[in-house]
């Protein structure tokens, strides 16, 4: 499924079966990061999520190394989420927010071996090291959901369900014959989840085989169910039938809002709809308007509801000419999410340098907005965004993963001016908890001898060992193995 974004651009993905995307003419595309979009480990392999403009312009692959990903969903501040099959019958399908840029850990990075083959390091659980979630360089999941057939997802921006499904995540999965929704909090640069279910065939009806979930122009949602006995493998064994569900209070009647975008408060109007389809209409219609719409978006900016700021910003941001001026309103907002789309922007518009909004957002106090700036690096190897790299590496949390492979996929195309400027400004003190975390994630030239020093470091917990010893084989060349060799020398 290919959906629409709030910047207005199109998101989809392929599951590990996918090899490659290319051109309308056959011909291979290279994304903006100059990569080849080739299941091929360089740097790209297994399933992968995209985003591209609605011509196929400025295409993007934003997270790599899934196995059987079957949609991806976006929210309204650009946030993007999917959920992942495992091999099955290992009890690891997974939730994930798909923090850009981000390597999801099925394949090994540069080996490609399985979660069968041994490593160093090795989780203990199968579920979790079907996705080498020990190694560095991989994302953490949001959640663990067990054995089951994932299938669609979407984010719920309606009002007509109870608050707890307000900006969630709601998600089939067939194998279980359920519907659920992940509420999830912030938990340092990331999330924490739990799970409630929506709709449960489990104990009464399991030939309920959800299939997609989508917000009606109403708010409700509509469920549809392919019902069968069966699932996996492609064998179906009910062709005839399937059922469609309407989930909503008790006595609500449905009833689809007319749409008319013709004029710029109904398109504002069509804009606030938790409906893909019709925000889809209305984004159009408003940035067709440019200028014209300004003053009905900058009202809606004004809102109390942070959903309907965020729509409103993405598109002020793009008006002709006003990109920085939308920019630096959204990094001064208040809500860190607001300030989160500020940098989104940024790192949209043609002839814009992200990094003069970054320099002003690396000292934020939410890790969130910090974990953004960090991505918004990856691909600037100047000696400006080492330092701000720097800046930002100070104020790692040594229980934050999250943010440590932000931190991390930020710094592997410029490794060795980031680490620099990292030892400039931490000096002696680099061995701490997150020191230790970031010299074990970042794959400069001279880690391998600062992971060395903390493997011959009495200080340091033995039971770590096995962390760091795992981290050295994600390097290679001489400095790696001069740090080897010294190992010997006890």
């Amino acid at each position: 499924a290919v959906h629409f974004g709030p910047d207005g651009k199109f998101y989809f993905n392929f599951g590990n079966s996918g090899r490659q995307i290319k051109d309308k003419e056959g011909e291979p595309i290279i994304d903006q990061a100059g990569n080849e979009v080739k299941n091929n480990r360089r740097p790209y392999q297994q399933g992968m999520v995209f985003r591209c403009n609605e011509d196929g312009s400025d295409f993007e692959t934003i997270g790599w190394n899934f196995r059987n990903n079957w949609e991806v969903t976006v929210d309204s501040f650009g946030t993007v989420w999917q959920s992942d099959n495992d091999d099955d019958g290992n009890r690891g399908v997974r939730i994930n927010y798909v923090m850009e840029f981000g390597n999801y850990g099925y394949r090994g990075e540069f080996t490609g071996k399985g979660w069968r083959d041994k490593r160093t390091n090795m989780e203990q659980e199968i579920p979790l090291r079907h996705w080498h979630l020990n190694d560095p360089g991989v994302m953490p999941n949001l959640l663990q959901t067990g054995a089951g057939s994932p299938t669609g997802i979407t984010v719920y921006e309606g009002t007509l369900l109870p608050s707890v499904f307000h900006r969630q995540v709601i998600h089939c999965d067939a194998g279980p014959s359920v519907v659920r929704a992940y509420p999830a909090s912030k938990r340092g640069a990331g999330y924490e989840a739990e799970i409630v279910d929506i709709l449960n065939g489990a104990s009464r009806d399991k030939w309920f085989r959800p299939s997609d979930v989508v917000t009606a122009p109403d708010g409700s949602l509509m469920v549809a169910d392919w019902y069968d006995p069966g699932v996996g493998g492609h064998n179906m064994r009910d062709l005839d039938r399937g059922r469609l569900f309407m989930v909503a209070p008790q006595d609500h009647k449905y009833k689809s809002p007319k749409v008319d975008v013709s004029e710029i408060e109904g398109a504002i109007t069509a804009l606030k709809s938790p409906n893909e389809a019709t925000r889809y209409l209305a984004w159009h219609a408003l940035h067709d308007q440019g200028k014209k719409a300004e003053d009905a978006l900058k009202a809606l900016f004004s809102s109390s509801n942070p959903v309907y700021r965020a729509r409103a910003i993405w598109l002020l941001g793009k008006v002709e000419d006003r990109g920085k001026h939308y920019i630096n309103l959204a990094i001064k907002d208040q809500d860190p999410d607001i300030r989160i789309v500020g940098i989104r922007l940024a790192r949209q518009l043609s002839g814009i340098n992200a990094l003069d909004f970054i320099e002003k957002l690396v000292t934020d106090k939410s890790p969130q907005v910090r974990r953004e700036c960090a991505i918004a690096l990856r691909h600037d190897k100047s000696l400006r965004a080492a330092g701000l790299w720097a800046e930002l590496a100070m104020l790692h949390n040594s229980n934050d993963r999250w943010y440590l492979e932000a931190l991390g996929l930020a710094s592997d195309l410029n490794a060795d001016a980031c680490f620099s400027a990292w030892l400039d400004k931490v000096g002696d003190h680099w061995n701490t908890p997150s020191g230790r975390d970031l010299i074990w994630r970042v794959r400069a030239k001279a880690a391998p001898d600062y992971l060395i020093r903390i493997l011959k470091d009495n200080n340091v917990p033995p039971e770590t060992h096995p962390r760091f010893v795992r981290a050295l084989d994600f390097h290679s060349g001489p400095e790696r193995d001069r740090a080897l060799e010294s190992l010997l020398d006890i």
